[in-house]
């Protein structure tokens, strides 16, 4: 059995990646689908291999949901700041 785990709702936005919780009101719910699909464009955008644009029509085309390149920028860039963080901890 798979143990959802929710996430507080903080906006009124909800981020790529999660829905709506039907079960708990104010909480979101993981897509496993496209959490997954996000990673990967992430790994690619880092590694050079696709444009912001280019990963976000092709998280569009897999996911069905939409998001811009510059929400995707943020969510990339969010991730390379905690890498340097990260980095940075295990130098010192």
């Amino acid at each position: 059995m798979n143990k959802v785990i929710y996430k507080r709702k903080t906006s009124s936005t909800i981020p790529f990646g999660y829905k709506q919780s039907e079960s708990m009101e104010g909480f979101m719910e993981p897509v496993p689908e496209q959490l997954s699909a996000l990673e990967e464009a992430k790994g690619h955008i880092i590694n050079g291999a696709l444009s912001l644009r280019g990963a976000a029509e092709q998280l569009q085309y897999r996911t069905g949901r939409s998001i811009s390149a510059v929400g995707l920028k943020k969510i990339v860039d969010k991730e390379k700041k905690k890498e340097r963080s990260l980095l940075s901890k295990n130098i010192y």
